[in-house]
């Protein structure tokens, strides 16, 4: 059974990280979901646990298992590393090598080989800010493929590319990524 280290960082469509781990999981993927302290204030670990049937982790000073390093474990067990939704904040955050919480942290410890697929959500006007096109070419650059987002009419009533790819298209990029 191939492990998916599932990250879900702060966006308004953390929600459909719901669907995400459910699909998976139905498809008999074993799901780690790390999420951020900004995704819990869009869904709660519970409900993702509930989808997932595993923990969901939080917190990088959480060490469950006194025998391990958990952030080392998570991603030395990812078969794929996903996250999605990826906030600017988090795209930021993984192009520029910073871990200052538990997701960005298993990202730096990530196995060389280990496929890396990010998924965007934010706003319009942020997915086309050059700073944030220059993290995602940045990202492409050293091995992360990128999801692009859809155009739609997005939360704050702007119309344009910012909200996250179809669910079944995530899955079927992670599905056929692991059949490789």
């Amino acid at each position: 059974m191939k492990t998916i280290l599932l990250g879900i960082s702060g966006s308004i469509s953390a929600y459909k990280a719901a669907d995400i781990t459910n699909e998976l999981t139905k498809m008999g993927y074993k799901l780690d979901v790390v999420m951020t302290k900004n995704s819990t204030e869009f869904i709660t670990p519970l409900a993702i646990q509930s989808l997932s049937h595993r923990r969901v982790h939080l917190d990088v000073m959480d060490e469950p298992d006194a025998a391990l390093i958990n952030h080392i474990a998570l991603a030395k067990n990812a078969d794929l590393f996903l996250v999605a939704p990826a906030s600017a904040n988090m795209v930021g955050k993984l192009a520029n090598g910073i871990a200052d919480d538990l997701l960005s942290t298993v990202a730096l410890a990530l196995l060389p080989d280990t496929p890396k697929i990010i998924a965007p959500a934010m706003n319009t006007y942020m997915y086309q800010n050059p700073i944030v096109q220059r993290n995602l070419k940045t990202l492409k650059d050293v091995g992360y493929q990128e999801i692009v987002p859809r155009e739609a009419l997005l939360a704050c009533g702007d119309y344009g590319r910012g909200a996250l790819a179809n669910v079944s298209d995530i899955v079927h990029v992670v599905n056929s990524k692991l059949k490789e």
